[in-house]
């Protein structure tokens, strides 16, 4: 996985024991921390003008989008996010809206997607699986893929932690387990750096495509088997 989609999986783990409202602020503190080691660790590869735009819009989409996070349950909207990430991943060609904020420039698209996962960012925590088939479609290698996406994403997080802030969750009291989550994720962030230099360009995408999927059918899975429980929770 090699740190890519590797926030939804930390997230889903999270969710088995404690509330949303807890997990989606502690989880977007690791991410920064691990998004930002691992474009430090990028840095050289990094493509700023796809990062400048996808951070217009990332910081006022969360102001809009915190309110929502306390009213709506999220698994009807994860397992809509599933099936959006399953068409990108393996049917980009198809969907319009790819193809019309495509034009005339490429890039232009991440000032749109900027906005949508930072909204998405405050009501589901990990909007990795969203962003990355359009990072796919770039056609950048991989190094310079892993490091724009984790800068990406580390924006998005940020603006999520400076909402959640001024909203007035208490980091300082969940310090002990921001801490040890914070260092697996820097020695994953490495240890996955490492990896890369070992994995085909070929392979790498497969294995970044299957990844991906399989996430998107959990979520999916996860919302149909909350429908037929009984004792469902929606979460």
């Amino acid at each position: 996985m090699v740190g890519m989609a590797g926030g939804i999986t930390l997230l889903s783990v999270m969710l088995l024991y404690l509330d949303p409202l807890i997990v989606i602020p502690i989880h977007g503190v690791v991410q920064l921390a691990s998004n930002g080691s691992r474009t430090w660790v990028q840095r050289e590869h990094l493509h700023w003008n796809i990062v400048g735009r996808y951070a217009v819009f990332a910081l006022p989409a969360g102001l809009l989008g915190f309110p929502f996070a306390k009213m709506i349950p999220p698994q009807a909207l994860k397992a809509l996010i599933g099936f959006f990430v399953l068409g990108v991943t393996w049917r980009p060609s198809g969907l319009n809206f790819s193809r019309r904020i495509q034009a005339p420039n490429p890039n232009r698209r991440f000032l749109i997607l900027g906005g949508v996962t930072g909204f998405l960012n405050m009501l589901i925590g990990a909007t990795g699986p969203v962003i990355a088939p359009f990072f796919l479609d770039l056609g950048l290698d991989r190094r310079a893929l892993v490091g724009t996406k984790a800068a990406c994403q580390a924006v998005g997080h940020l603006a999520k932690v400076l909402v959640f802030a001024v909203a007035g969750f208490s980091f300082l009291h969940w310090a002990p387990l921001l801490g040890a989550l914070i260092v697996a994720a820097f020695l994953g962030s490495f240890l996955g750096s490492r990896l890369l230099d070992r994995v085909n360009e070929v392979w790498f995408v497969r294995l970044y495509k299957g990844v991906l999927s399989l996430l998107a059918i959990r979520l999916i899975w996860a919302f149909v088997m909350n429908l037929v429980s009984p004792g469902g929770s929606g979460t």
